[in-house]
């Protein structure tokens, strides 16, 4: 196969005439002048072994054509709209927003050459959430990138048709985000930040860290995050091991400070939900955790290199890096509905040592061994 000015050529059929058939780069395919003369080959070759050969090449020339449109929807500008739930400034939203664009370039889309990047920030404020999806709508990009369960929701409802691919979503069949997981159904697909058991994991942690453990408070923004989702499982696994949870809803720093405070006391920890609020103000959580001494566990890595005592949690940036393969596929033409929701692979157990010290917990072998990173 090669190119030639405007066409891809591609040799005749030997019961064809000479000359090849041609597609444009629009991917409209076509035959020169002359081309599907059929040549006498015997009389045992009648009107249907011709029209089988002339449907032989035809085939291929389509299969050809589509190829080219292939190409060619790398060639052309494309145009990325991206939601993010926290402010442009904070240190996680920046490396998750690099490992979107760099995995992306990686892939061949080059935002000096055919892709156009928007984002908006919705700086954990949900009343953002519909104005800023609307204006990325009315951009018509080709696809948007839309991280968290709230804002992926938000999405679908400003937009049947754009394709939309996600991240950070815990329950994108109970959010009414997708049909199914293996079969989306619809304009969206993407990534699970967590299977629903993982709240019981939380809890487990905290008892066994803990032993003594009598109540633990689950702290989370309720409208930034699934929080029955992850209630239930936590319920499963606390009854037995005679832990009360206490819900512990919050929508601001003020609010954080006011419900860790009241609840603090002794043979008590805190179990901290995925939520864009509790992110937001996770150095006011981990401070005040350390301040009232409560074990804590939490969903995400970076709590812990920020001082928190321990988490069991996915790769955020890992997931930016396997969503934009999704984005590159859609951009090349795959349908969103085709894609199925990926699922965690891998979960990374993480502990800080002098949080533990600190704190007069120690951390037991179990504990330790399984640990992926100890923090000293």
């Amino acid at each position: 196969m090669g190119r030639s000015g405007n066409y891809l050529l591609f040799p005749g059929i030997s019961h064809f005439g000479p000359s090849r058939a041609f597609v444009t780069r629009s991917g409209v395919f076509g035959f020169p002048r002359g081309c599907c003369r059929l040549r006498k080959t015997g009389p045992n070759l009648g009107a249907a072994m011709r029209r089988r050969e002339f449907i032989g090449l035809l085939g291929g020339v389509v299969a050809a054509g589509s190829l080219a449109a292939r190409a060619q929807n790398s060639d052309r500008m494309q145009l990325v709209g991206v939601l993010m739930n926290n402010a442009e400034d904070d240190a996680e939203t920046k490396a998750q927003l690099e490992a979107l664009l760099q995995t992306l370039q990686g892939l061949g889309w080059s935002e000096s050459r055919n892709l156009r990047v928007h984002v908006r920030y919705a700086a954990d404020r949900p009343d953002r959430y519909e104005v800023l999806a609307k204006e990325l709508v009315a951009l018509q990009p080709d696809v948007i990138f839309a991280y968290t369960t709230p804002i992926a929701t938000v999405l679908r409802l400003e937009s049947r048709t754009i394709p939309i691919v996600f991240a950070q979503v815990s329950d994108p069949v109970g959010s009414g985000v997708v049909a199914s997981l293996a079969r989306p159904g619809g304009n969206l697909t993407g990534l699970l930040l967590y299977e629903e058991g993982i709240a019981g994991k939380w809890v487990a942690m905290l008892k066994e860290i803990a032993p003594n453990l009598k109540r633990a408070a689950l702290l989370a923004n309720p409208k930034t995050t699934p929080y029955e989702y992850f209630a239930r499982s936590a319920e499963a696994v606390a009854g037995p091991l005679a832990i009360e949870l206490v819900p512990s809803l919050v929508e601001s720093s003020a609010d954080i400070e006011r419900v860790i405070a009241a609840f603090a006391g002794p043979d008590r920890g805190l179990l901290v939900l995925p939520s864009g609020t509790t992110t937001l103000y996770r150095d006011m959580v981990i401070a005040l955790a350390e301040r009232y001494r409560l074990p804590s566990v939490y969903p995400f890595r970076f709590y812990v290199t920020a001082g928190g005592l321990m988490s069991y949690s996915t790769d955020l940036v890992d997931q930016s890096r396997k969503a934009a393969m999704y984005v590159d596929r859609i951009l090349r033409g795959t349908k969103p509905a085709e894609l199925p929701v990926q699922a965690p692979t891998k979960y990374l157990t993480t502990v800080n040592l002098k949080t533990a010290k600190a704190l007069g917990l120690d951390v037991p072998p179990s504990l330790l061994v399984r640990a992926d990173e100890l923090i000293e």
